[in-house]
């Protein structure tokens, strides 16, 4: 005996129209995540493009500053902000220079000044 389309169940009429939904939201959903990822990708490459413009900005300042620190620095340019702000700083004299060398075991030479600071070292010391 056959059976009307009336007393077929409704997953039996859907069936086919649920399949065809389901695969064109797989289809659709594919085609706005591929795009969306696209727009992802040229969104970082622009992002990338500025960051590293701003980094070359930023090493060219550096190396500016760079060399007006080495300018500054120079001898010329300190002597001509001691006479610009009158600071009356001299050069210093023999006597003020005190050179080290490497690597040697030798105590250093007691000047006059360096004597009178230990007398009182030696006197605690005995007490």
């Amino acid at each position: 005996m056959s059976r009307n389309r009336k007393s077929q169940s409704a997953a039996i009429r859907f069936g086919p129209a649920l399949k065809a939904v389901v695969l064109c939201l797989l289809i659709g959903g594919s085609g706005v995540g591929y795009v969306w990822q696209q727009d992802q990708i040229a969104r970082l490459g622009k992002q990338m493009k500025a960051r590293e413009n701003q980094l070359q900005q930023l090493q060219e300042a550096n190396e500016a500053q760079r060399k007006t620190l080495e300018q500054m620095r120079t001898p010329a340019a300190l002597q001509k902000k001691i006479l610009e702000w009158n600071l009356g700083l001299l050069p210093a004299q023999p006597n003020q220079v005190l050179r080290l060398t490497e690597g040697g075991l030798e105590p250093p030479r007691a000047r006059a000044g360096d004597q009178l600071a230990a007398a009182p070292a030696q006197n605690r010391s005995t007490r």
